[in-house]
């Protein structure tokens, strides 16, 4: 039972390790929402969290032990709260249909 627990806090942290803007490490990963060659699409432990840069490859992929490694020019990483994109997402839908 104490295994368990040590591996469900270290899948909670939540960590970016960015080398030359050639590869990333992350850590803290629960799905991956979507990627191709210019984008991937995160949802972590801190957010939604966005990966943009070209020629773009997810190497490893472990949702267990929630890491992922991506290799290809990184140019820029952001963050966004789920509830926040969801609220955007309502407040368009709510727009498009009145």
């Amino acid at each position: 039972m104490d295994e368990r627990r040590m591996e469900e806090k270290q899948r909670s942290v939540h960590k970016v390790y960015l080398n030359a803007r050639k590869s990333a490490v992350l850590s803290g990963v629960r799905d991956v929402l979507s990627f191709d060659a210019k984008e991937v699409y995160l949802e972590t432990e801190q957010g939604i969290l966005l990966i943009q840069g070209d020629e773009l490859h997810v190497n490893r992929l472990s949702l267990e032990k929630g890491e992922i490694d991506i290799d290809g020019r990184i140019d820029s990483f952001a963050y966004s709260d789920r509830e926040e994109t969801q609220k955007k997402a309502a407040s368009f839908l709510s727009r498009l249909f009145q």
